[in-house]
């Protein structure tokens, strides 16, 4: 109930605002929070990060990790704040946040807007153990040397971060994903892996993909992620498609996340799982808003899911939810954790 009146406040606001205060509730400590969700057949170890449960957040609701220790609280299995930058950046000009609540969609231009590796990196430090905490690695719009960007971010946060996704596929910084042909994303990584290697405790890195690629371009991304030794890939970032909306915002420019993403998200996902042969994990976003669509992402070869635009229009009590879901549909199809889902039903989606 108090979940479903603030939700209702909140939607009355600028989305941008409304987040703002969104953030500010969770960390004053007024949210109700359950504490990490668990359940039968939740618990694995993806990466060598040790998860309670495969329900993630996603990049993008704490960009500055400024409310860690109650998302610590919040039921999910691991955490991604971020995208970091090395300087400071406003991101693009407000208004630059739209719901869609026909589509139950939101789209975002956000432009990488975070307070810089430097303000972030402490905040990283100073978290309570327990939930992993990962980095999405950003890189600034004037910066001369983009690919660059990437390695000087992890340098600086990764020894207080578990993990470390390198973030070429946001649509909101022109030319970004252009870093995700196949020459310029070898040696991008190759970059990104030295510093992960220089670490006094390295660190899992991941890469998040566009939904918006191709078969042959999917395959070319899966080659350069095995060759380049990362520890696996996230499917996908948001699209800029626009079919079947209806939303009085689906004209704005950006990103489109939420539930129809699902589909086009979840076909990457497989196209991948295909390609890599079960040789990396894989952790789907696009579309998550519940545990059948939760469960479909694993089965389409997710070894874990991520969140966030499901949260603004069923709040946080949604993550336990899920778990509990999950656990009920693995039991249901006779499996008994998460990894003897994996891919079963990748097929439907080729």
């Amino acid at each position: 109930m108090i979940e479903r009146l603030a939700l209702a406040a909140l939607h009355r606001l600028d989305p941008e605002r409304a987040h703002d205060l969104a953030l500010r509730a969770l960390r004053s400590g007024l949210y109700p929070l359950p504490g990490v969700a668990t359940g039968a057949g939740l618990a694995q170890t993806l990466a060598g990060l040790a998860l309670a449960n495969p329900v993630g957040l996603a990049a993008g609701f704490d960009k500055n990790a400024v409310a860690l220790p109650a998302l610590m609280r919040a039921g999910f299995g691991f955490l991604e704040v971020g995208a970091a930058t090395p300087l400071p950046q406003e991101g693009n000009p407000r208004p630059r946040l739209f719901r869609l609540p026909e589509d139950r969609a939101v789209i975002n231009r956000f432009g990488f807007n975070n307070e810089g590796m430097e303000a972030i990196a402490p905040r990283l430090a100073a978290r309570p153990a327990g939930v992993p905490v990962g980095l999405n690695l950003g890189a600034n719009r004037d910066s001369a040397d983009r690919a660059g960007d990437f390695a000087r971010v992890l340098a600086r946060c990764g020894p207080h971060a578990d993990f470390a996704t390198v973030n070429v596929s946001s649509p909101n910084t022109g030319g970004l994903r252009d870093l995700q042909a196949a020459a310029a994303l070898a040696a991008l990584l190759a970059g990104v892996i030295a510093a992960r290697d220089a670490l006094a405790r390295p660190i899992p890195v991941f890469l998040k993909i566009a939904p918006d690629l191709e078969r042959g371009a999917i395959e070319d991304i899966a080659g350069v992620a095995l060759e380049a030794r990362i520890d696996g890939i996230i499917a996908t970032n948001t699209t800029l498609s626009r079919d079947g909306l209806r939303g009085a915002a689906r004209a704005e420019a950006g990103g489109l996340s939420g539930a129809p993403l699902f589909e086009r998200s979840t076909r990457v996902l497989a196209e991948l799982s295909r390609a890599t042969g079960g040789r990396l994990p894989l952790i789907g976003v696009g579309g998550v808003d519940g545990p059948e669509t939760a469960y479909e992402k694993i089965r389409a070869g997710a070894s874990a899911v991520q969140l966030y635009t499901a949260l603004v229009w069923q709040g946080l009590g949604l993550v336990p939810r899920i778990c509990a879901g999950l656990s009920r549909l693995l039991a249901r199809d006779g499996f008994a954790r998460i990894a003897d889902a994996v891919g079963t039903g990748r097929d439907r989606w080729l």
